[in-house]
């Protein structure tokens, strides 16, 4: 008697690929920034993604949420334009009004700016953290770093992370407190 083999083939699918993972994560980021889920829902989705096994699983999770066609593109990319020059047209309109900080002598260290007494620039509001940035002459530039303020340091309406050349003219923010740096 002859033996015989069998030969079974594994009914397990194939692993999912990060591009297919990544495909989807767009689709629900897009989903989540046109408000088609809310925050928790997107979230789950996003953990429910990334143990996804299937390309059933995957698709599942994208199912409500279709690509937008050309003139949905159209529509949103022109609303999103008007948005933006309402806000930058608010930004001007505020730029003037905002009190000047003007930038001190170079000297040796930097300007220190918080609530605490012992600062150089003394801020004396709740959403100033004690140590709260610094201004820097380095390199022939001003140069302004966050110390790890609670509510942030943003230059020109970005958050700060790390050091960041600033200049005549620049919008700065220590968390609600904001000023137009000057030089004269």
């Amino acid at each position: 008697m002859t033996p015989s083999f069998e030969f079974r083939t594994s009914s397990a699918p194939a692993r999912l690929s990060d591009a297919e993972r990544d495909r989807v994560l767009d689709v629900l980021r897009e989903g989540a920034a046109e408000g088609k889920l809310s925050h928790d829902t997107f979230l789950r989705r996003m953990e429910i993604a990334l143990v996804a096994r299937t390309p059933d699983e995957l698709g599942a999770l994208t199912a409500d949420l279709e690509r937008r066609g050309r003139w949905s593109k159209a529509v949103f990319g022109a609303v999103g334009r008007v948005s933006g020059f309402s806000l930058s047209l608010r930004r001007a309109w505020q730029w003037e009004r905002l009190p000047k900080l003007l930038f001190p002598a170079p000297g040796p260290g930097p300007l220190r700016i918080g609530r605490d007494p012992a600062n150089g620039l003394r801020l004396n509001h709740e959403s100033v953290s004690r140590l709260h940035a610094e201004l820097v002459f380095q390199a022939g530039g001003w140069h302004l770093r966050d110390l790890g303020s609670t509510n942030g340091t943003c230059v020109n309406g970005r958050r700060v992370t790390g050091a960041v050349a600033v200049d005549h003219g620049d919008q700065v923010s220590f968390g609600q407190v904001a000023f137009r740096l000057a030089t004269h």
